[in-house]
């Protein structure tokens, strides 16, 4: 679904992303893991369109997406929520919702249904404004909106920072149902490897901008975890 071919990034003169190259799976739930500091989130903009990439591709089923803005990537099925949710504080959750509607290409003009289905508490708050919700609540508001768009691809920016264990259990239950049920192929950026190994089907690991080891998510090793993970 996804390839990456030797794709570099700078920023200024400090090379960030060294010839990246991986492959993601249709229907997996990936997890690109990594030190803090090692371009998971550069490469997450990348993919994005809102870094351009200094050389290299990313082909997303089969096209490149070289060129492509960040709303006709959104538009051709990636959904993004980035890292701090970046949802509007001012606005309900309802119209934090709604705002995603104007990239589905059916021009839908109402929420849909399974998006409070997969978030109960969505709909209970649908009138309560984002500021006012907890970061859990949050977190479950922002990826929503990304699902608002029906991705192929859903790509998670560190889902579980900061939030309280029993709303992280209802994300990991939201990724695998979006996987088995309804087809969607889940990246995720994630630090906490109880999390990853739980919900991830396989894992990327990069460290200083380049992949040092990947496999499925059972291949993932003590001896990996230490040379690579362990702070």
């Amino acid at each position: 679904m996804l390839r990456v071919e030797k794709l570099n990034q700078f920023y200024g003169q400090s090379h960030i992303l060294w010839d990246l190259e991986f492959n993601i799976k249709e229907g997996s739930c990936a997890c690109l893991m990594g030190r803090n500091g090692v371009g998971k989130t550069t490469f997450l903009k990348c993919l994005m369109g809102l870094l351009p990439s200094k050389t290299g591709d990313i082909f997303f089923n089969g096209q490149s997406l070289t060129g492509i803005s960040t709303e006709q990537r959104a538009r051709q099925g990636l959904g993004y929520v980035p890292q701090g949710r970046e949802i509007f504080p001012l606005l309900t959750v309802e119209e934090n919702l709604k705002i995603s509607l104007g990239v589905r290409k059916d021009k839908a003009k109402q929420v849909p249904s399974h998006i409070y289905e997969l978030f109960p508490v969505l709909k209970e708050m649908r009138q309560r404004r984002g500021g006012d919700l907890s970061g859990g609540q949050q977190q479950q508001l922002a990826i929503g909106r990304a699902l608002v768009l029906e991705p192929k691809l859903l790509i998670l920016d560190e889902p579980t920072e900061g939030i309280q264990p029993n709303i992280v259990r209802d994300i990991g239950g939201v990724i695998r149902k979006l996987n088995s049920e309804h087809g969607i192929t889940v990246l995720l950026v994630e630090q906490k490897l109880p999390f990853a190994r739980a919900y991830a089907t396989d894992f990327h690991i990069l460290n200083k901008g380049r992949l040092v080891a990947e496999g499925e998510i059972s291949e993932l090793s003590d001896e990996i975890v230490k040379e690579y993970l362990s702070v």
